[in-house]
C-alpha cells in the first residue's frame, strides 16, 4: 500500500510561481519504480493529465502546460514535485499526485490551487 500527500498549493497571482510536492510512504521501496503523474480537476470539468515521471527519467506534459510546468522527482526523498510557473487563472483547480506500480494505481487527496489577482 503507498500512501501519497500533496502539499504546495495556494493562491498566487496570474504570472507567479508554485512549486507542489507529493509525499510517497508505504511501499516506498518501490518508488524509483513508479510512475508518478500530477492531474488537476477544475470545477465542472473532467480531471485532465498535467505531467508524467517514468521510472526511466522520461517527462510528458499537456500542451495547455509545456514550458511552463517542470515535474521532477526525488527518489532518494520518495517525493515528486510539479514547479509552476507563468500561472494563468485557468490553471486554477484542484492538483493531485497519481503513482502507478504495475498494475496498482494510488492518488493523494489532492491540493487546492488558485491563480486569482
Amino acid at each position: 500500500q503507498v500512501q501519497l500527500v500533496e502539499s504546495g498549493g495556494g493562491l498566487v497571482q496570474p504570472g507567479g510561481s508554485l512549486r507542489l510536492s507529493c509525499a510517497a510512504s508505504g511501499s516506498i521501496f518501490s518508488f524509483n519504480v513508479m510512475t508518478m503523474r500530477w492531474y488537476r480537476q477544475a470545477p465542472g470539468k473532467q480531471r485532465e493529465l498535467v505531467a508524467t515521471s517514468t521510472s526511466g527519467g522520461s517527462t510528458n506534459y499537456a500542451d495547455s502546460v509545456q514550458g511552463r510546468f517542470t515535474i521532477s522527482r526525488d527518489n532518494a526523498k520518495n517525493t515528486v514535485y510539479l514547479q509552476m510557473s507563468s500561472l494563468k487563472p485557468e490553471d486554477t483547480a484542484v492538483y493531485y499526485c497519481n503513482a502507478v506500480l504495475y498494475v496498482l494505481a494510488y492518488w493523494g487527496q489532492g491540493t487546492q490551487v488558485t491563480v486569482s489577482s
